[in-house]
């Protein structure tokens, strides 16, 4: 198999491909274009690419203000497509996201993830996420909940196996 392609989005093929990806595995938070150009702006946003393929993608919400509650709170998702789980990829995107949260003063770390997700929760618990909190997501039609989770050591969140 060939290696992945993993860079920052660039421009709109880029956007179009990390739409296509956060939306076939998050259908209950499908984002429309303008939604992601504007995500793009205030996120890093990543993809993977597999022979020209979207298979992955990341996001890293960066710190708030520090005004916030949580001004030292980094939000990092990856997103792998179903058919190209196991193989460490989830794990690449990961890592590349938490450096880079890391990077921009976070001192913690936080994942969202859907509670149907139960391979999206394995992978978060191998890493040494805790749930925080569930909620209803209040945009999906089927009334599925979300589960916030938070690492507690940044640092150490590299651990584990890849998914």
């Amino acid at each position: 198999m060939t290696t992945p392609d993993v860079r920052p989005v660039d421009g709109e093929a880029d956007l179009l491909h990390w739409r296509y990806v956060h939306n076939l595995v998050v259908p209950p938070c499908a984002l429309a274009l303008a939604e992601v150009r504007e995500r793009a702006r205030r996120n890093h946003l990543e993809i993977a690419l597999l022979d020209g393929e979207p298979i992955g993608c990341s996001t890293v919400r960066p710190p708030a203000s520090a005004t916030a509650r949580d001004a030292a709170a980094a939000t990092v998702i990856a997103r792998v497509l179903p058919a190209h789980r196991g193989r460490g990829l989830g794990a690449h995107l990961y890592e590349r996201g938490l450096r880079h949260a890391l990077a921009l003063g976070a001192r913690t770390v936080e994942t969202f993830v859907l509670e149907a997700a139960a391979d999206g929760l394995r992978f978060a618990a191998r890493r040494g996420f805790t749930e925080v909190e569930r909620y209803p997501l209040t945009s999906a039609p089927d009334a599925r909940t979300e589960v916030h989770l938070r690492l507690a050591t940044p640092g150490d969140g590299s651990a584990g196996g890849g998914a």
